[in-house]
């Protein structure tokens, strides 16, 4: 009969805490001894080479390998009771009175369990926090001669942009609103920036990971706010915010760990210290159950199965332990919840859903067969919703529930490919004032370029390895957006393909030609009259929409509420910018007016504290040029957040009018 792997058939039992160091094979070097009849470093003969069998005899100095052999009663490694020094033991027998059944390597391998410190998460925008089966993925090979670039002054120049350079202990140790957002923002840039770099060297998907390299190189450098531990809310960041990659949580404070789910500190409450949750991830990773929004049950740390069959349970220590203390001490812990990025399908979204108490906890068996520890979390009252707003707003596309106060379910009447809803559930007014919806600019006449400008032959669409791409080539030999349509760098002026280019519609660098990219809705504020805002999440440099209207080349009407004019003044957002030290905005004598017709960016109120920037793009064709107004986001921007831009200030213009963004750097009026 077939023995089983460590068994003896002898009935002895193989001693595997005796393993201390376990080396790969290939790690091993072949043992050459120096006895006193061979050669030796002082008499360089050549020496013979001496085949040693697992049971010996063994040379001095040299010891027995395990599992071969195992200790007797006396305490010293077993050898065959027939062995004498001169003779070898029995081969067929390793010096055991019984053959042995091998031992796989891997057997004596410690258990693999799901983190340390909690929930063991993805760490970036891909995976969901526990490894899948099936065949992996081969790693690509980079290309040859590619000589890395230093992006390192990159990140220098963004520091002092941001005045993150002076950012002094204090800040570092409890933040606030706006260096949290300095630092998000410095973060997401310079991310944009190396995948911009990168793309074209080492191709799409490359798995160079520049979210991490921006983390690591940010928090070498000491950027990072909010590095003091606390129970309870992080200074500058809201119960809604949005994040796409876990080293943000990092960066800010939010959730320490880049990987596991749970965080918690040492608290002296008795004259032991004891851990205590501080915060969590729930993103998919475990069995958890997400509840109705107020509810959430959630699973500990560890409990897997191996594939050899092996089962390990939860261990009441570490996060586990911190939270059921959390249980008896009731203290608020935070909850990021993650969900599925629909944009990016390998990619998750963090939501920070607010402070939680923890009710009660037991442990059951999961789908495994493992006893898992479960904690049931309720939601504190009276704070501003969030993961509830995407559960709402799932249920609106769905159609289980209407949305309420909807007044027309497409302002666009099919204009654009995503239909805008006319929301209004503050008062009774009906609706705007009479427009006609146009999706883009009319020009009466396009502006003249000096010399004519070819279009690109790119059939499947521009690639950023395409050195030889004309529009290219006009963008400094860089593809201005990413393939999930993300501006990669801000630009005093963005050349996009025009009609003489042979892409297709989809091509990348057609970005802003296709309309708005997330479902829009035009809402009724509660004293600004009517705004903009997005069922989706939006992220950081991504298209929002075009400003449409007529281009008006005979200046305009002071009193028209609907005018973009390019050649105000536009207060620079500090990074907000080229890197090559174009630090505010070229006035260009573009005027646009949408009183009469425009599409949904006319409702965009003002915000000295804006979310949106705008763009020149220019599409060219022959010796034509045609000049648009593209919106971006300059941050993440949770679902139902009011979109908002910086009018800018008119120097011939001197009536004011009051403000009411209500931003913490409201100057108190706009133009």
């Amino acid at each position: 009969m077939e023995q089983g792997f460590g068994s003896d058939p002898s009935g002895s039992t193989i001693d595997k805490t005796r393993v201390l160091d376990v080396k790969p094979l290939r790690c091993l070097s072949p043992v050459f001894p120096s006895a006193s009849e061979m050669s030796s470093i002082t008499t360089p003969q050549p020496s013979p080479f001496v085949c040693i069998t697992p049971t010996g005899p063994f040379p001095a100095g040299v010891t027995p390998i395990f599992p071969f052999l195992t200790p007797d009663e006396s305490g010293r490694m077993g050898e065959s009771s027939q062995q004498t020094p001169n003779r070898m033991p029995n081969q067929g027998t390793f010096g055991f009175g019984q053959p042995i059944s091998p031992i796989p390597v891997n057997s004596f391998g410690n258990p693999i369990t799901n983190g340390n410190s909690g929930h063991v998460n993805n760490v970036g925008d891909s995976g969901s926090g526990k490894k899948k089966g099936g065949p992996k993925k081969p790693r690509k090979v980079p290309p040859e001669n590619v000589v890395e670039v230093d992006v390192e002054p990159l990140l220098n120049q963004l520091l002092m942009s941001f005045k993150l350079v002076e950012l002094d202990q204090a800040k570092k140790a409890d933040g606030d609103k706006e260096v949290v957002r300095r630092i998000l923002l410095v973060f997401d840039l310079f991310r944009r920036r190396m995948t911009q770099i990168d793309e074209p060297r080492y191709g799409a998907g490359s798995g160079r990971r520049p979210d991490l390299k921006a983390s690591k190189m940010m928090m070498t450098k000491g950027m990072r706010t909010n590095q003091t531990k606390r129970i309870g809310n992080v200074p500058g960041i809201e119960v809604g915010d949005i994040f796409f990659f876990r080293m943000e949580l990092c960066v800010v404070g939010l959730h320490a760990p880049t990987m596991s789910g749970i965080d918690y500190m040492s608290v002296k409450l008795t004259k032991d210290e004891e851990p205590l949750a501080v915060s969590i991830v729930s993103s998919g990773g475990y069995d958890d159950d997400g509840g109705d929004g107020d509810l959430l049950i959630y699973t500990g740390q560890g409990g897997v199965q191996r594939k050899d069959g092996q089962m390990f349970d939860q261990k009441l220590e570490k996060g586990n332990l911190a939270l059921e203390k959390s249980v008896h001490r009731a203290n608020d812990v935070r909850v990021i919840r993650g969900v599925k990025d629909v944009a990016n399908p390998t990619g998750k979204i963090y939501i920070f859903d607010g402070l939680y108490k923890i009710q009660g906890s037991w442990e059951e068996k999961n789908k495994s067969g493992c006893n898992v520890f479960k904690y049931k979390l309720l939601r504190v009252p009276g704070q501003p919703e969030a993961f509830k707003v995407w559960k709402s707003i799932q249920q609106w596309r769905d159609g289980v529930v209407s949305r309420v106060g909807v007044i027309l379910p497409d302002l666009t009447s099919g204009a654009e490919s995503q239909a805008v809803c006319l929301v209004n559930d503050v008062d009774d007014e009906k609706g705007p004032a009479y427009f006609t919806y146009i999706p883009s600019l009319k020009y009466s006449k396009p502006f003249l370029t000096p010399r004519p400008s070819l279009g690109c032959q790119c059939l499947g669409g521009c690639q950023p390895d395409d050195t030889n791409c004309p529009c290219i080539q006009r963008n400094q030999g860089l593809l201005p957006y990413s393939s999930l349509g993300v501006l990669m760098t801000y630009k005093n002026l963005i050349h996009e393909c025009g009609s003489a280019c042979s892409c297709p519609p989809n091509c990348r660098n057609r970005m802003s030609q296709g309309g708005p990219k997330v479902r829009m809705e035009v809402f009724k504020t509660k004293n600004k009259g009517w705004g903009l805002r997005s069922w989706d999440p939006i992220r950081g440099g991504c298209f929002i929409c075009e400003y449409a209207g007529e281009v008006s080349d005979l200046g305009y009407d002071r009193d028209d509420n609907y005018i973009f004019d390019a050649t105000r003044i536009y207060e620079p957002l500090e990074a907000v910018h080229d890197y090559n030290d174009e630090s505010r905005k070229v006035p260009f004598p573009l005027v646009i007016s949408a009183k009469n017709g425009g599409n949904i960016a006319r409702f965009m109120n003002h915000s000295c504290s804006p979310n949106v920037y705008w763009q020149l793009v220019v599409r060219e064709s022959n010796n034509e040029a045609y000049y648009h107004i593209a919106f971006f986001a300059i941050r993440h921007i949770p679902p139902l957040q009011e979109l908002t831009f910086d009018y800018g200030m008119d120097k011939a213009d001197h009536r004011r009018k009051k403000c009411l963004c209500g931003s913490f750097k409201c100057r108190g009026y706009f133009y």
